[in-house]
């Protein structure tokens, strides 16, 4: 039997059940800590799921369980639950949820949605992109300080070309950058964009990079993902808990903490879990903000060694 009980938030009240049920095994990390946490690095994330459709990734059964995606709001939701319907290429429409605020974030949490993953428009403009992003995924042997190292190389083509870009770490094994625009432009520009870069880097580092998507010329090699501009895909979102063993969250770096990484010896590091990024945000802040803000405009990928 579930054991249910009412939680305010603000000024609404969420029904919450079964807080001691743990959702991370090997830790002993309860559902009762993910809504915590939630609640207390929500001034900061809220910001990035703001008006993004959003899709319900479900542990209902915790990390090692099984897992399913909820893309249609489910029809029990709450009447304060905002919802934003998106056409089907196929026809029909998938009524998508949309986290605006903390009551909703809090509803989600309890539905066991560990993972946040959002797409790179918002509800109003379901073609126009606010950001580039590129995906860093290690193949083993390769780690995230490998995806360090190719990460730099692209920084230093996106500082020829003035634009500013921003480091996180998946939260699971790998890393990614995002470039924002917050300025007019279609998927097929910021696809392209990426394309071009990730080719022009494995062109520059065969040893090191891959630009193709088959998983069999991945091994030893960092495969940046440049498909994840497209409207039909999504991105773990920056402060979002992953379903790994610890309750490691998707974190801002500082630039620096990508050059220290990549210069590292050793295997390991830029691991962040729960607690990790609530002590990071007291003093860092957002590291992250600025891609909510920051207009810039997408020229044409220029390669650096012309």
């Amino acid at each position: 039997m579930k054991a249910k009980t009412k939680l305010t938030v603000g000024k609404t009240e969420v029904e919450v059940s079964n807080l001691d049920k743990v959702f991370y095994p090997k830790t002993g990390f309860t559902k009762g800590q993910v809504i915590d946490y939630y609640i207390r690095i929500s001034p900061l994330l809220l910001p990035h799921l703001k008006d993004r459709p959003i899709s319900l990734k479900r542990y209902p059964d915790g990390v090692d369980g099984f897992f399913f995606y909820e893309k249609n709001c489910p029809a029990h939701r709450p009447d304060w639950v905002k919802t934003s319907a998106v056409p089907k290429s196929d026809g029909g429409e998938v009524n998508y949820c949309l986290m605006n605020d903390l009551p909703t974030l809090v509803w989600a949490a309890n539905l066991a949605d560990l993972e946040l993953h959002t797409f790179q428009h918002r509800a109003r403009a379901l073609t126009k992109p606010t950001a580039v992003v590129f995906d860093f995924d290690p193949g083993p042997p390769a780690d995230i300080h490998d995806c360090c190292r190719v990460a730099l190389r692209l920084k230093e083509a996106l500082d020829a070309m003035k634009l500013e870009a921003f480091a996180k770490t998946s939260g699971s094994k790998g890393l990614q950058v995002y470039i924002p625009l917050n300025t007019p432009v279609s998927y097929g520009r910021t696809k392209t964009f990426a394309h071009a870069a990730a080719q022009s880097l494995e062109a520059r580092l065969p040893n090191e990079v891959v630009s193709r998507i088959e998983k069999k010329l991945r091994t030893g090699k960092v495969f940046i993902d440049w498909s994840q501009n497209d409207d039909s895909k999504t991105t773990v979102t920056v402060y979002s808990l992953r379903a790994k063993d610890s309750p490691t969250v998707s974190t801002p770096l500082t630039w620096d903490e990508v050059k220290t990484a990549a210069k590292a010896r050793k295997k390991g590091g830029l691991v962040f879990d729960s607690a990790a990024v609530l002590k990071r945000v007291a003093t860092k802040g957002d590291l992250f903000a600025p891609v909510l803000s920051l207009k810039q405009k997408l020229p044409v990928w220029k390669d650096p060694e012309g």
